[in-house]
């Protein structure tokens, strides 16, 4: 029987790449986003190969998860693998200069939400005393750089949290890691300089940076270890990058 999984922040990135390459193994899917027409399309794609349902909510709303997921039909009823994946930077600002709104949507998406989503979705996890989840973190979950203030402390948050998960979750057999992506290409940098393409595309010149495939690839790696066998936190970084603040682009 294929497995499933429920994958969040699916329309884009690492999140869709991930669904992309979970289709093409035979895992089903249950993909989750705000944006209901790029679902639809990757349910059409990707429908042929496995069994897809999507969901469309904001993960910071804690009432719409749980009506969501609480709307699965049976046959989602187990959920094998939570890639918590939903989340995204605002703005580059000084602490001083920091808005609040920004703040409030790195905190309530990247932390809050992946808390909810897991809530909703553990017990029958425990129920059963299996499952598989994963937690995208950040190299800036690891450091801190200048400017990164807020999103690197939600993402130190989310380094916590997947400790705090694992140790918890222990006793129930079920498996707890985290990956954390250095510079992988996607619209991450669009959604942090609110639309300022060109701003943007600079933070990806001069170098190869990682794409979202590459990290695929090693969530499914992780995914498919043997059961005895839990990668708890791996770091992946593009070769030019040594750290959050020290990038050759001479590669």
């Amino acid at each position: 029987m294929n497995k499933t999984a429920f994958i969040t922040g699916a329309t884009s990135g690492i999140g869709k790449a991930t669904a992309e390459l979970f289709a093409k193994k035979g895992i089903n899917l249950v993909l989750c986003g705000r944006r209901q027409n790029r679902l639809d399309d990757l349910k059409e794609r990707l429908g042929d190969s496995v069994i897809i349902q999507t969901l469309t909510f904001d993960v910071r709303n804690k009432e719409a998860v749980q009506d969501a997921i609480g709307s699965l039909p049976p046959e989602f009823s187990k959920i094998d693998i939570l890639v918590n994946n939903a989340g995204n930077a605002h703005g580059l600002d000084p602490i001083e200069e920091g808005n609040l709104e920004d703040w409030d949507a790195m905190l309530d998406i990247n932390v809050k939400g992946l808390l909810y989503v897991s809530k909703a979705i553990l017990p029958q996890m425990i129920e059963r005393k299996e499952g598989h989840i994963i937690n995208i973190g950040s190299t800036a979950g690891k450091e801190v750089y200048p400017k990164g203030n807020v999103y690197c402390a939600s993402k130190h948050a989310v380094d916590a949290i997947n400790q705090g998960m694992r140790i918890d979750l222990n006793q129930y057999g079920i498996r707890v890691g985290a990956v954390n992506p250095g510079l992988v290409e996607t619209e991450f940098s669009n959604v942090r300089f609110k639309g300022d393409d060109d701003r943007a595309d600079s933070v990806y010149k001069g170098f190869e940076p990682l794409r979202p495939e590459d990290i695929a690839d090693i969530i499914y790696f992780v995914v498919t270890r043997p059961y005895h066998v839990n990668i708890a936190d791996l770091v992946v970084m593009p070769t030019a990058q040594a750290s959050s603040t020290i990038v050759n682009k001479n590669l």
